[in-house]
């Protein structure tokens, strides 16, 4: 069974004085754009307009009655064949279910293809399907586009990893700059304090040897000389030991900056009791109370670069404490386990908002972080208004010192 147009569309009675309007459904399959056309059961074209039948190269009436799958869907885009079993226009009817693709293709007279989509509805007459209508459009500009947009996506894409890369190599040489620049510093306090403490050290205590000797014979002199040099020699005596106070001063400062340049606790006794010299340090300084615990069972010391990183960090800790908190109690948590380092600082200060420790100017946080990232730890910070802050380091500890 053929279908024409008047099968398709049920039209209203018209008065005989419009009868420009007598076919309505012509003048709107002329009038589209769209590619439309219809099949019966046997895949056979009942009928296409215009626009579709110049979209694949022919006259309308030269389609009439010729199989559309075998004339324009006969194969994919690769020209593999494509069967008229999978073809989902004669399924639309075969199993009653519309459908709308826009992966495939059309083929046109001459053999070239042009993307399209299409969709195809079942035509049902008396409860009874009895073929399908198929719209179809060009979408060559749009698959171009769409391509297009892609490529430059893609484009987008391999820049942006390009850039992230340069930033990402960027970064790494700029941490490992700090690193060294770091580990430079460090070694320069050595030699420093060590400097400090072989000379000048050594020569301040020379020098209140040498006084406190002038101070000794001036008072052996005092007991054999005449009154007459007494107020003299008194007067004497009162300046070499004024300048052995100040000698006395003098080294104690010398002590406290080979300690601030290098800690020697550090050297001679571990990193475990350098913590705790720092902590109890800073508790009598701020006078502050003191939580301490320290958990390191048999730990082995870590490595020198790793127990420097770790003291400045813990030093770094407390001075935030101290600058910042206006705290009464503080408590320091040290716990190893197997090659785990977790080590808190936690006090009852005034607290911040969180954004406060990520702000650009938060040199001391990015200083430890930048430390603890070096060695592949980490540091968190806990701290609200009013209730104080929490920061801990987590570092894991080289296996062959656990």
């Amino acid at each position: 069974m053929h279908l024409d147009a008047a099968h398709l569309v049920s039209r209203p009675e018209v008065p005989a004085t419009t009868g420009a309007w007598r076919d309505p459904l012509a003048l709107l399959l002329a009038s589209t754009g769209e590619g439309v056309f219809g099949v019966d059961l046997d895949g056979l074209c009942v009928f296409i307009n215009h626009a579709g039948a110049r979209m694949i190269g022919f006259e309308p009436a030269e389609l009439l009655g010729r199989n559309m799958h075998d004339l324009t869907h006969h194969s994919h885009a690769d020209g593999a064949h494509y069967p008229v079993e999978d073809c989902p226009i004669f399924n639309a009817f075969r199993q009653g279910l519309p459908c709308r693709i826009d992966s495939e293709v059309f083929w046109r007279r001459d053999g070239s293809c042009f993307p399209v989509e299409y969709s195809s509805h079942p035509i049902v007459d008396g409860g009874e399907v009895r073929g399908a209508v198929v719209t179809f459009v060009d979408i060559t500009e749009r698959k171009r586009a769409a391509d297009a947009l892609q490529r430059a996506k893609d484009e987008l894409e391999a820049r942006v990893g390009e850039r992230t890369l340069a930033l990402a190599t960027a970064l790494k040489q700029v941490r490992e700059l700090a690193a060294r620049s770091e580990t430079v510093r460090e070694d320069e306090r050595t030699r420093i304090a060590r400097e400090v403490h072989d000379e000048l050290g050594s020569l301040l205590v020379a020098l209140k040897m040498d006084v406190n000797w002038m101070d000794k014979r001036l008072s052996e002199q005092e007991q054999r000389s005449a009154d007459a040099a007494h107020d003299m020699r008194e007067r004497m005596r009162c300046k070499c030991q004024n300048m052995s106070r100040l000698i006395e001063t003098a080294v104690d400062n010398v002590g406290r900056i080979i300690t601030d340049l290098r800690p020697s606790i550090l050297d001679h006794q571990g990193l475990w009791a350098a913590l705790e010299w720092q902590a109890q340090e800073f508790v009598q300084s701020a006078e502050m109370a003191l939580d301490w615990r320290m958990a390191v069972a048999d730990a082995p010391e870590p490595p020198e670069p790793l127990a420097m990183a770790v003291f400045r960090i813990f030093q770094e800790m407390l001075s935030n404490v101290g600058r910042h908190a206006h705290a009464d109690r503080l408590g320091v948590h040290i716990v190893v386990r197997g090659t785990a380092l977790s080590l808190c600082v936690q006090d009852n200060g005034v607290g911040a908002p969180p954004h406060a420790f990520e702000a650009a100017n938060a040199y001391g946080v990015m200083g430890m972080r930048e430390r603890a990232r070096h060695f592949g730890g980490e540091i968190q910070i806990d701290s609200a208004p009013g209730e104080g802050t929490r920061m801990y380091l987590t570092v894991t500890l080289p296996a062959e010192t656990t």
